[in-house]
């Protein structure tokens, strides 16, 4: 038999399982809108959007996968992956890094960034609605707990 959480444990859970629950209903909507309109997921947009701040903030022309991995929240091998996937669509290029040619360079490409123009109202318009709405009650888990 469980043992009950003390107030302040139960508060914790319930806020996790909101967030939770916030996470998947953002996720679920941005991939569902933002793939019916533009042909992308949510982690697509999301490496085309960190691309756009990371070379506008650097002055750089492209981002490091390894720099882009942990923004993303992506492993490397799942990152090269969607890479593979945007290159193919034609919306970034990769090529080996000039200083250190065991890195890979990650590179928007101008129709890369005309999807990103596109597609960010959407983007912006799905999130304002998905975490501005309340949630109904978090259910309990198969426990009862």
């Amino acid at each position: 038999m469980a043992e009950l959480d003390s107030p302040a444990e139960a508060g914790l859970v319930a806020e996790w399982r909101e967030l939770l629950a916030r996470h998947a209903a953002a996720s679920c909507a941005l991939d569902r809108e933002l793939g019916d309109r533009y042909g992308l997921g949510m982690s697509e947009f999301e490496v085309l959007e960190r691309l756009v701040e990371g070379c506008r903030a650097g002055g750089r022309l492209g981002l490091r996968v390894s720099e882009l991995a942990p923004t993303v929240h992506l492993s490397q091998s799942a990152l090269s992956r969607l890479i593979a996937r945007l290159e193919k669509g034609g919306l970034v290029t990769r090529a080996m890094c000039e200083s250190d040619r065991r890195g890979v360079t990650v590179t928007l490409t101008e129709a890369g960034r005309e999807r990103y123009v596109q597609a960010r109202p959407l983007h912006r318009e799905v999130l304002g609605q998905t975490l501005s709405e309340p949630l109904g009650p978090v259910r309990p888990g198969p426990s009862g707990e």
